[in-house]
């Protein structure tokens, strides 16, 4: 079984990345800032799964942190087969109100790592001839959200324009869309959620569960449940303008992870 590199591991989407891939059998490296946090996360996962657990304690809003994920994927004598791109945060507030550093360390979590981490890993996968690389974005990439919208939508273009550069080489890439996912993102992030109707949540052992079966059937894009693939459908068709209210409204309150 291929090892499975999880970054934002400990909580949330990630650690139910982490969970289903011990699961099925696949050693796991975890990725978080949180050691402590890491640590138990990792013990309880080799001792409930039998499987071997690494953990890598790094920010990847640093430039320190990024490289030591690149290096750890390049190793070649311990290679990664699955590398689940999942390290994330929201801002809670309109433009401007956010201050700029915030905004700039969402880009380099959303995009700057996302890019070299992808880049760190393809070459071994496509040497060995298979690989998989799950992109967590949003349901957000569709409608008009400020910086943290942007940023997942380009984590969706660039990782379906990937895909078709390596059709054929064995490596699948699919970029992960949910919707309103019962995480500790909100409550991270600020922002409250008492006005999102129980209907919208989704778990995150679903939304994991429907990304590997998207990303086995060689999709490259992945929206759990016919609610959210529903609302992605109606907001590629609708002018931009339409749901700017919404969304800019959303940002302010609550958000999509």
């Amino acid at each position: 079984m291929t090892t499975a590199l999880i970054t934002g591991a400990t909580a949330g989407i990630g650690a139910a990345f982490a969970r289903r891939l011990a699961k099925d059998g696949r050693d796991l490296v975890l990725v978080a800032r949180n050691a402590e946090r890491l640590e138990a996360t990792a013990a309880e996962l080799g001792k409930r799964y039998g499987v071997q657990v690494e953990t890598l304690t790094a920010d990847l809003a640093t430039e320190e942190g990024i490289a030591a994920v690149e290096e750890r994927l390049r190793d070649a004598e311990r290679p990664v087969g699955i590398l689940i791109n999942n390290a994330g945060f929201g801002n809670k507030g309109r433009f401007l109100s956010v201050p700029l550093q915030a905004e700039l360390d969402m880009v380099k979590v959303h995009i700057e790592a996302v890019l070299r981490l992808t880049m760190a890993a393809v070459p071994g996968m496509r040497e060995r001839g298979f690989g998989g690389i799950v992109n967590v974005a949003s349901v957000a990439a569709f409608v008009p959200r400020g910086t943290y919208g942007a940023s997942k939508a380009w984590m969706v273009s660039f990782t379906q324009g990937i895909a078709r550069d390596l059709g054929g080489t064995g490596v699948r890439l699919l970029a992960l869309c949910p919707g309103f996912t019962r995480t500790e993102f909100h409550e991270r992030a600020g922002m409250g959620t008492s006005n999102i109707p129980s209907w919208a949540w989704l778990s995150a052992d679903r939304v994991v569960d429907e990304a590997l079966r998207d990303l086995a059937r060689g999709r490259t894009l992945s929206v759990p449940s016919k609610r959210y693939k529903a609302a992605v459908a109606l907001g590629r068709v609708l002018p931009a303008g339409s749901l700017g209210g919404v969304s800019s409204k959303a940002a302010r309150s609550y958000g999509p992870n």
